[in-house]
């Protein structure tokens, strides 16, 4: 999507949050002030005291509608569902009739208590990329029903919190995110159906690039990064896990159930991969290898072989080549179908009847060749600027660096004994095995 279509639509999701309407933001009601409150019935008698609210967290509508109260009435704690609700104050509930059917709690799929399970716990702030704490909800009166509309991660609201009971209740419409701008955990409502859990958070989370995720990832807690991953397809999660410092990569795996944590590894980058599993003990290693498919476990084993430190340990096994007899536009095709792995394909590899390289073609190159062209004149072209650089398996990453620099390239092709390509290095691998107190350099980030 272009920054400008990104932009547009930005611009419709802000327009269309409850928040931005001034009737929304006059009525918003205080969960925390809401708590402990009394709950009157039509003659003004009190029936109980608010313990908690329950909404439907996870489920298909853009804002989490209230299912019902958990009350205290004198030392038993009750539900009462939301159409006996009439009216919802600051720190009080009206109900709408005089008699009310009272009956146990039972949690349904998707159900939270929103004071229990999600004030003061960890969320995600889509729009300021962010992790934070709720320091209070906001409830108000959508159509026909309350709905939960926003969340205040503001320090004075919390310490508004620890004020007389008049502050606990006010709101602060001017601090206000709106519910659609953030990601809850709630681990008491993963009983819920995952397709509609998937729906629901998905919605926030799907605008974040890669290196947005893993700093999100980051900063989660245990409970709530396992259920963010969870959340998640593997491609998407892998795609943030390779953005993610090493030591959090390790603890991650290490949380994860062992069956997640391969599937998770499968789906990264050979290269990464290859480092993340470097960093666990042989038997946790082994562990996950044994989980993966035949054929990816096999590759990851070959790579770990070659010495950390050198070109062979930090390469990426992901390569297009061609032959000299070829025309461009069957090229572009192969091109294509290894979309996924755009970030770590820059040229294509020109090898003979034998594997042997021949030459390697820049996308650029390849981009501005007519589709009848063919490969062979393009290696022709080429031959005039010298020959491929290459390095070996075991080239100390030093060199190689040396090497990309003397080229001007952005990747070098890493060659066996007899000169056939086995793998690719590449500039933003280079940096970050060799600077890693400086923190993972992804020059991707920046062609996002």
């Amino acid at each position: 999507m272009s920054t400008s279509a990104r932009l547009r639509d930005r611009r419709v999701t802000l327009e269309r949050r409850a928040t931005a309407s001034k009737a929304v933001r006059i009525s918003l009601v205080s969960l925390a002030g809401l708590i402990g409150g009394p709950v009157t019935n039509q003659s003004g008698e009190e029936v109980g005291r608010v313990v908690d609210v329950v909404a439907r967290l996870y489920g298909p509508e853009p804002y989490p509608p209230v299912t019902g109260l958990i009350l205290r009435i004198g030392r038993r704690q009750t539900f009462l569902a939301s159409d006996t609700i009439g009216k919802i104050h600051a720190g009080h509930v009206r109900l709408r009739t005089a008699r009310v059917d009272l009956r146990d709690f039972a949690r349904r799929p998707g159900e939270v208590l929103l004071g229990k399970d999600v004030l003061d716990h960890q969320l995600v702030d889509v729009d300021g990329v962010q992790v934070t704490r709720a320091a209070d909800l906001y409830l108000a009166p959508l159509v026909d029903r309350v709905v939960l509309v926003g969340v205040d991660v503001s320090l004075p609201t919390l310490l508004r919190r620890l004020g007389p009971r008049r502050w606990q209740a006010r709101p602060t419409p001017e601090r206000v995110l709106d519910w659609q701008a953030v990601a809850p955990f709630a681990e008491q409502a993963v009983d819920g159906p995952p397709e509609v859990r998937l729906r629901a958070s998905r919605a926030a989370l799907h605008r974040l690039r890669p290196a947005d995720l893993a700093d999100i990832l980051e900063d989660l807690g245990r409970a709530e990064r396992q259920q963010l991953l969870g959340w998640l397809e593997p491609e998407q999660a892998a795609d943030a896990l390779e953005e993610m410092e090493p030591a959090e990569l390790e603890n991650l795996l290490r949380e994860a159930q062992p069956d997640h944590a391969a599937r998770l590894v499968d789906e990264m980058e050979p290269d990464e991969a290859t480092d993340a599993l470097r960093d666990l003990t042989p038997e946790e290693r082994e562990n996950l290898l044994g989980r993966m498919p035949t054929g990816e476990a096999a590759e990851l084993r070959r790579l770990l072989t070659h010495r950390e430190g050198t070109a062979g340990g930090a390469m990426t096994t992901v390569l297009v080549t061609a032959h000299q007899d070829e025309i461009v536009a069957e090229v572009r095709g192969r091109l294509a179908e290894q979309a996924e792995h755009r970030t770590e394909i820059d040229a294509v590899a020109v090898v003979d009847d034998k594997d042997r390289l021949v030459c390697d073609i820049g996308l650029f190159d390849l981009a501005v060749a007519e589709d009848s062209a063919l490969v062979a004149d393009l290696v022709a072209w080429l031959a005039q600027f010298g020959s491929p650089v290459t390095v070996r398996p075991d080239t100390p990453l030093a060199e190689a660096a040396d090497q990309l620099v003397d080229a001007r390239a952005s990747s070098l092709l890493v060659v066996d004994g007899t000169d056939r390509p086995i793998g690719r290095i590449l500039a933003d691998d280079l940096i970050d095995a060799m600077l890693p107190e400086r923190g993972r350099v992804h020059f991707r980030r920046f062609l996002q």
